[in-house]
């Protein structure tokens, strides 16, 4: 009984976490707009923590690693949790195994995150075009979008490339991604 509700807290506080951290690196890295109430909400909750780190540890290639580094430790310690509230045995501690599944689960979450902004952008469409999120939503979409654009024509007025991407990003969890957990898997 304590496990599932230390599990829950988890759960709900360090992977949410997590995402977050994953999605303001995306949102550096392509160089989206934050001043909308999303992106200060994002900043806000993580300057405390990517700040102090981004001054000791510099971008790479143009990539905020300092957020993608506690991106995946945090990741990690949710995994490490996870697995100890499981209890799984641990004797040979499965270092290099937790640490792939790690980059997988990331992966996993930025598919995810993709499809989020994908679908919240089709409904803001809708809804209210004109709203301070549509430009954040824009920017983390238009690049993966945008060649579908070019080359799937509208049916009846309607874009079909975001309904093609969400079906790619399903592939993608459904096959590359359900493989690559079931290679890391530990539980």
């Amino acid at each position: 009984m304590l496990s599932e509700a230390l599990l829950f807290l988890v759960d709900a506080l360090v992977q949410p976490f997590a995402a977050v951290l994953l999605f303001r690196f995306h949102a550096v890295w392509l160089r989206v707009p934050m001043r909308n109430p999303l992106g200060e909400f994002v900043l806000a909750i993580t300057d405390f923590i990517v700040l102090p780190l981004r001054r000791r540890l510099p971008s790479i290639a143009g990539m905020d690693s300092a957020t993608l580094l506690l991106a995946f430790i945090f990741e990690f310690i949710y995994l490490v949790i996870f697995i100890g509230l499981q209890s799984y045995p641990l004797d040979p501690f499965p270092l290099i195994d937790l640490l792939l599944w790690t980059l997988v689960k990331l992966l996993k979450l930025s598919l995810y995150l993709l499809m989020a902004s994908l679908l919240l952008e089709a409904v803001m469409s809708w809804v209210n075009p004109h709203t301070p999120l549509a430009p954040l939503l824009s920017a983390v979409n238009q690049p993966f979008v945008q060649p579908l654009r070019r080359r799937i024509p509208s049916v009846g007025g309607l874009d079909m490339s975001i309904l093609v991407l969400l079906l790619l990003c399903q592939l993608l969890l459904f096959v590359l991604v359900g493989r690559l957990e079931q290679a890391t898997r530990l539980l």
